[in-house]
Formats: C-alpha cells, structure tokens, sequence
C-alpha cells in the first residue's frame, strides 16, 4: 500500500471522526487508563511512577546519556554532509513561512513553558547545590550556567532537529504520510501500514502526550505563582487545575482558528511579549555583566561540551544526575514526536542544510541568551547583590522568575508580563501539540476534523492534571522519563532509516555519465566533464543539479 493510498483508506465515519481505529482507540485506551489509576489509586500511582523512574535512572541511564549523544552527532554530520543540498519536498518547493515566522514558532514549540521555568531557578540551585566543587562561589557561578546551557543546548535541539527532518524528508520528499511510522519505511517497507507501524505511532502518541503533560503541568504552577504574586491568591494543585481548564479552554479557540491565525499569531506575539521582557531585564539589570557573561558563558560551555556529553557519574555514584540530566534527556525525548511533526509541518520547502542551521543554531543562541540575562541576572543578585534567591527557589521553585522581577523597577507590570507568557506558551504548545497527536491518530492525514483536535487538547490538561495530584513535580518528571527512555530507542533506528532514505534519494537524483569511473571524485568535485559538450547531455545527466 503506497502512503497516498494508505491516507485514503482511513475515511471520515456517519459521526464526523476521521482516525486509524487502532492507534486512535488504543492511545486513548492507555491514556484514559493511566487517568483513572491516577484519580482512583493516588499513592500506588505514584509508587509506581516512582519505582519505574528508579530504575531507568539508575539502571539504564548511561545508555540514555549515549543515546543523545549519537542523535547530536548524526545532525552535525548531515549538517556538513552531501545530503544538505537537497530540499525538502523537491527542488521546486517553496518555503510556506517567511524566516521571522519560522523562528518564532520554533522557539514557541520547541522551548516555552519548560525554559520560562528552568531560567531563573535551574542556575540558581546549581550555584547552591552543584554536583562538583564547592557551592556559593564564583566558580560555583559559571559551573551553574555551564551545566545549564548543556541541558538547553545543541543536545535538546539536536534531537528536534534529527525527529523534524526525518518527519518532514518522508511526507514531503517521499509523499508518505506524516507520522512517525513513515521515517521507517526504508528499514521495515510496507509493514509500516501494518501492526508494526501501529505499535510505533502509538508508542509516539503517548510519548508526545506525556512529554506535554510535563510542560502543561510546570506552566500552570508557574502561572499560579505568578498570579499568587500579584494578586495573593495562593498557591495549591486545585488552583492549578483551575488554570489549566482556563488556559486549555484558550487552547481550544486557538485550535479553531487553525495553524495561520491560531499558532502562528500566537507564537509571534510570544516573541514580541518574551523580548519585551528580555529588553527590560537586560537594560534594567546588571546590563555590562550580561554581556560580558554572554560570551564567556557560551565559550565556557564548548570547551565543557565533550565532559558534560560523557559524565554518568560512575565514580561518584550521587543522584543528581537522575533528577536533572536524565529527566532532562528523557523529556526533550517524550517531545521530539510534538516538536519534530510541528517543525516538519512548517519546513518544507528549505534545503536540509537550511533546516538544520536554522532548527539546531538559531533557537539554541536565543535560548542561551534567555538563560543568561534571567539566570545570569539572579546569579549577580546571589553573589553581589544581596542573595536571597536562593531560599525562595527552595521554597517553592515556580516563583523564581517572578522572585527575581520583584527585584526590580515596575514589579507588577513585569510579573503579569511574565504570567501572560507563560500563559500563551501554554495555549501554543497544547494548540500545536494537539496537532501532531491528532495527525498521528488520524494516519497522517494533516488536516482532520477540528472535533479530534479538541479532544486531544482536553486530554492533554486532564493528564496534565492528574500529574499534578499524583506527586507534582516529580510526577511530571516521572512521567518524561518512563516515556522517553523507550521511544529513545525508536529514536536511534529512526537515524539509520533516515540515512538510508537520504542515500536512495540521492542516488536517484544524481546521476553519473557513464565515462566517470571514480564516481566518489566526481560527486565530490562537481565537475562538468568535458566528455559532455552537448548541453542535452548535460541536463540528462542531472549535471545542472549538483554544479
């Protein structure tokens, strides 16, 4: 069955539901599932949770740690290969968004909720509690952006990167349908329509949903710290569910309004808001150091980059690295099914190397720069500025940002700044997440009906919900890691189809004239030979293509 055809065996019903019956129902069916022992069996939820995160931390960790390592490295190598030259739905396609439009819904999906969070808070409890060397010291300081950056860095991009362009090569180049099942079809064939696919795109489908789970749940104990700040309305998980039903209901109007006037609007209107609040932080506060810090922090961050890859903490044997580097690796894993169908889905018509640059450089220099001037600024207040930072992250870590605003001229109109942020990262990540959820249960069909859209974005603060009355935070990050570790190992053969459809499709293209007999060379060279005069030779030869 060809992936057009496949598309066209899943028909809309009497009811107006168009979906594969067996990865919809299915994925539901385990989701539904998981929110009722999570309401009705509380504490042996969580026990579970608990036990499950235990021993993928500490048992398959080291594995987790190369995993992404060999995602970031097989990026790097497209990045600089042959294969860059090739575009993203063939020659003549055209790119759908302009550059600023692209960016700025990449960093919306990509990063949002989780970087609003981490920013101020993650450099702030490394300075305090750092796996190495003594804490409290300017050493302690940099240590704290370095591992920082790390954790936000090329790792967690490169992963994006890697999931978003086998995505988009296999619909848009290969006429596949858009799902994860269709990166496999070099190494499996036609057994991807079949129930090995199935398995696969259900195993995403409920990777992705928790994945967002943990970003819908840190959003909602953001914004309720947030407005406790303002409006002192307390600071509890009822509340928190409140906001999320609130929020998921703006979700859903942006749903309606689809990817141009939903997402998009929204994603660049994120941008304009969050740069308003990084002007004011970086004018307002330690301006000079922040600067300064931004050069060292990312040269100080390279020269670490091959330490930080390959530290697993064999001699130490602590736990610090369970409840931050794994979790970490685990949840950007859980995500990648969201953020590589959504940057598929708004890439094609750019070249592989284009793609590339623009997914693993762009949205990682805006990212450090975020952490620098917010992360950096709480940094300047705990060494020179008076501290006390510090004690209220440890209090409850949702109020740093807004800890750290407090700290500054125009307090309260910075703060709901910050709210309004958080909130409408939000409604971009559950509208754009029920997007992808919805393509995948609906066989790869990329606009299906709007009910099925809605469904998702419900389940997605339902799920969100339950975390949050199972155990919070730790929940959240229990729930990233159970469904990332499993669907890194999806993640690592999804490389070596894509490879091999990349090869195919090269080969095809290029053509070597038959008086080349090191074909390597010629490739390598792009030589117009000159036993081709005949410029019909020439165009029949594709020697215009790679000239």
């Amino acid at each position: 069955m060809s992936g057009r055809s496949y598309i066209k065996s899943i028909k809309r019903d009497s009811k107006g539901w168009e979906i594969h019956p067996t990865v919809f129902w299915i994925s539901a069916g385990l989701i539904i599932f998981f929110v009722a022992m999570g309401l009705c069996l509380v504490d042996q939820t969580k026990a579970v949770f608990d036990s499950i995160r235990f021993v993928i931390s500490e048992k398959a960790g080291w594995l987790l740690i190369l995993l992404v390592d060999i995602f970031l490295g097989f990026v790097i190598y497209l990045l600089f290969s042959r294969y860059g030259k090739l575009r993203i739905g063939g020659p003549k396609a055209k790119p759908e968004f302009s550059y600023h439009s692209w960016f700025a819904m990449l960093f919306s999906a990509g990063m949002g909720i989780g970087l609003l969070f981490y920013s101020v808070a993650e450099p702030v409890m490394h300075f305090s509690a750092p796996p190495k060397g003594e804490a409290n010291t300017i050493q302690s300081a940099q240590y704290a952006m370095d591992i920082t950056f790390f954790h936000w860095g090329l790792h967690a991009w490169g992963i994006y990167a890697m999931v978003g362009l086998a995505l988009a090569f296999f619909c848009y180049s290969k006429g596949l349908p858009l799902t994860i099942r269709s990166v496999f079809h070099p190494l499996i064939g036609e057994r991807v329509h079949g129930t090995l696919g199935n398995v696969i795109d259900i195993v995403a489908v409920v990777a992705t949903l928790f994945g967002l789970a943990t970003s819908l749940g840190l959003g909602a104990q953001q914004v309720n710290a947030g407005l406790d700040h303002l409006f002192h309305i307390g600071h509890n998980t009822m509340l928190q569910i409140i906001l999320i039903a609130i929020i998921t209901g703006f979700a859903t109007m942006s749903v309606v309004l689809g990817i141009d006037k939903g997402i998009r609007r929204l994603s660049e209107f994120n941008m304009v808001i969050g740069l308003v609040l990084l002007l004011f932080m970086l004018f307002l506060g330690p301006t000079l150091f922040i600067f300064d810090s931004f050069v060292q922090n990312i040269g100080s961050y390279l020269q670490r980059l091959t330490e930080f890859s390959t530290w697993t903490e064999s001699y130490r044997q602590s736990k610090w690295q369970n409840g931050w580097t794994i979790f970490y690796w685990g949840w950007w894993i859980a995500w990648s099914p969201f953020v590589g169908m959504f940057i598929a889905r708004v890439s094609k018509g750019r070249t592989v190397r284009e793609f590339l640059l623009g997914v693993l450089l762009v949205p990682t220099v805006l990212t450090f720069l975020w952490i620098t001037v917010f992360g950096g600024t709480a940094l300047f207040e705990e060494l020179y500025g008076g501290g006390g930072i510090t004690e209220a992250v440890n209090e409850n870590v949702a109020t740093a940002l807004f800890v750290l605003l407090k700290r500054f001229p125009m307090a309260f109109i910075t703060c709901l700044l910050g709210v309004i942020v958080v909130a409408t990262f939000f409604v971009t990540s559950s509208d754009s997440g029920s997007l992808v959820i919805d393509i995948i249960t609906a066989g790869g069909n990329t606009h299906p009906p709007l009910k099925q859209r809605v469904f998702w974005a419900i389940m997605e603060g339902v799920v969100a919900s339950v975390l949050l009355i199972g155990g919070g935070l730790k929940a959240l990050q229990a729930a990233s890691i159970l469904t990332g570790f499993p669907f890194a190992i999806v993640l690592f053969f999804m490389c070596v189809s894509l490879l091999k459809g990349l090869r195919e499709t090269r080969a095809k293209e290029v053509v070597v004239p038959p008086c080349i007999k090191d074909r390597k060379a010629w490739e390598k060279d792009h030589i117009k030979l000159p036993c081709l005069t005949d410029n019909q030779e020439k165009i029949e030869y594709g020697i215009e293509e790679i000239t």
